[in-house]
């Protein structure tokens, strides 16, 4: 029953990552229609923001199975 529950938190993990990984690509575009000489900026706090919700969706997973 455990390996169940650790299976459906790290599909849940998985999800909320894609769902934030999509906004924050969303967003991103949205402000670069808006304002186009700011796009190293823009894309630069993209990948950092990007980068930490990867991350933790990652530690979420390992806790997930080893929890």
């Amino acid at each position: 029953m455990t390996g169940t529950l650790a299976a459906v938190g790290a599909g849940l993990a998985v999800i909320g990552a894609g769902i934030g990984i999509g906004q924050i690509g969303g967003k991103a575009m949205e402000a670069i229609a808006r304002q186009p000489e700011a796009v190293g900026d823009i894309r630069t706090n993209m990948l950092i923001a990007a980068a930490l919700v990867e991350g933790a969706a990652l530690a979420t997973i390992v806790l997930a199975f080893f929890a």
